[in-house]
């Protein structure tokens, strides 16, 4: 057989295992919005069996005959089938060290531990869902030393959100932002010019923020024919295909600011998603690189954009025609209270400046789990003097501490240090296309963003995992992650909104 017909049975093989891992990804999402409670245990089991199917897809003996010898023949392949081949390859490797037996569990435990999160959070009752979390740390230090790892265990688990991202390297990034946002937040506080939110809260229906948010993703260019928004407890973002992309917001009709931006961010990762390559549908050039780099498109358009002052000269005409408590109201004032810093308890409703805080507790919290410097009985104590250390507040039960995150209850162990580096991507990306985009902020007052959207298309999406995260900045903006540009970035935002010298 010749390397064309071998690439030819491996591209059809992978496309299988990309349709198990979608009819896996629908369960969830009906899961996470329409499926009743009472459908977990049998939702669980379904669930495992699809991730048991797809392991065995994955660690086939025949599929690792066809990456040898196409790895062998590599110069007979194109550059994007030769990534293909060496993506997997990374990913059946990985794969090969989990058991299947210990593949299902995981998947039965994420199940029965959404659910049981649900409740406790719904009732802030954190020892109900402690013994559930013990059962998930329990089996992430068991990942852990089954992938292996040759510094810390939580390296094992940050391979699987953003490849290539090392404890090593996350300590001094996050230490260098703890020592820039600890201070800033508490220069903003005791500003002489402070911002008064109190604009952003009163009389909001939840339907006409609807009505607002979804002809403002429709005019930044997500495809409402391709994709549908919804209701959840914890707003997220689903791709079945460029075709189909899920988005869910939850809407608080006292407060603009959840369901907006929310939806804002959501609809970031959905352009994301409907902007990979569908005829590479299910391999590793049509999907995302990283958690991070995902992250950075949300963080983009929700905050980079969607905070600025050419957006808002564009759009609040159309936001206070339908909210008369705007009526009349100046958008400065508007623009300068979504940018209020308010250190507050819940992460997914922070601010730019203290958002990163929220990330780092976690990063902190979790690394202690995972090499049992902390024990699970003790974590809504840690949480909260964590809170009062970097924010300076402390949340009043555990509903908006501890049991805030949906992430423990899925085993999703490493997947919140993404959120920060997507911020610092973000900001990266953003000085590279305002110097390639010299029209970039005239075309968003416009309310043009095409320009924007095409080149985050040409430059990040299209792109899937060609590279590694790392590779993929230095491509696009000539250095590697850097925190500088995201600290530069505030500085100058903040320093001229509250005055800073």
């Amino acid at each position: 057989m010749s390397t064309r017909e071998i690439y030819d049975q491996f591209h059809r093989h992978i496309r299988r295992l990309g349709d198990l891992r979608t009819a896996s990804h629908v369960l969830e999402w009906d899961q996470e919005t329409y499926m009743p409670p009472k459908g977990a245990t049998a939702r669980g089991q379904v669930l495992g069996t699809l991730a048991g199917l797809a392991h065995d897809q994955l660690t086939s003996d025949r599929l690792g005959r066809w990456i040898d010898e196409m790895l062998a023949a590599s110069s007979e392949l194109d550059e994007r089938q030769r990534a293909n081949v060496r993506e997997v390859q990374r990913d059946r490797e990985r794969a090969r060290k989990l058991p299947r037996e210990l593949v299902e569990r995981l998947s039965l435990a994420a199940s029965r531990g959404l659910e049981v999160w649900k409740h406790a959070r719904e009732t802030n009752r954190f020892a109900l869902f402690a013994p559930e979390l013990e059962k998930q740390v329990e089996l992430q230090r068991e990942v852990a030393e089954a992938y292996g790892y040759t510094g810390h265990p939580y390296d094992a688990l940050l391979e699987g959100y953003e490849p290539g991202a090392r404890v090593a390297d996350l300590d001094p990034l996050f230490r260098e932002l703890e020592e820039v946002l600890v201070p800033l937040v508490r220069a903003i506080q005791t500003s002489e010019t402070p911002i008064d939110s109190s604009i952003l809260r009163g009389d909001f229906p939840p339907e006409r923020q609807k009505k607002f948010a979804l002809e403002v993703i429709a005019a930044i260019g997500f495809d409402l024919d391709a994709g549908r928004v919804d209701v959840s407890a914890h707003p997220f973002c689903s791709g079945f295909a460029p075709q189909d992309v899920r988005l869910t917001t939850r809407f608080s009709p006292r407060d603009l600011r959840p369901a907006v931006f929310g939806l804002f961010h959501e609809a970031g990762h959905g352009l994301y998603e409907q902007g990979l390559e569908p005829s590479e549908r299910g391999l590793p050039i049509g999907q995302a690189v990283s958690m991070g780099v995902h992250e950075s498109q949300s963080r983009l358009w929700e905050n980079v954009i969607g905070r600025s002052r050419p957006f808002w000269q564009r759009f609040f005409p159309r936001i206070e025609s339908l909210f008369p408590m705007l009526f009349g109201r100046d958008m400065e004032d508007f623009y300068r209270a979504i940018n209020a810093v308010e250190p507050s308890f819940i992460r997914v409703e922070a601010d730019e400046v203290t958002y990163n805080l929220h990330i780092i507790l976690r990063y902190q919290i979790e690394k202690a789990l995972l090499s049992r410097e902390l024990a699970v009985k003790d974590l809504p104590t840690a949480w909260n003097e964590k809170m009062r250390t970097l924010l300076g507040v402390t949340p009043p039960d555990d509903a908006q501490g501890v049991l805030q995150d949906v992430h423990w209850s899925m085993g999703a162990f490493g997947y919140f240090p993404t959120y920060a580096l997507g911020n610092l991507y973000a900001a990266q990306i953003h000085r590279q296309a305002q110097l390639e985009l010299p029209r970039l902020w005239s075309d968003i007052a416009a309310g043009r963003f095409a320009p924007l959207r095409e080149w985050l298309r040409e430059k990040v999406h299209r792109n899937g995992r060609r590279w590694l995260p790392r590779q993929l900045l230095k491509e696009i903006t000539g250095e590697p992650p850097s925190a500088e540009f995201f600290c530069d970035y505030l500085r100058r935002k903040y320093g001229e909104l509250y005055r800073l010298g």
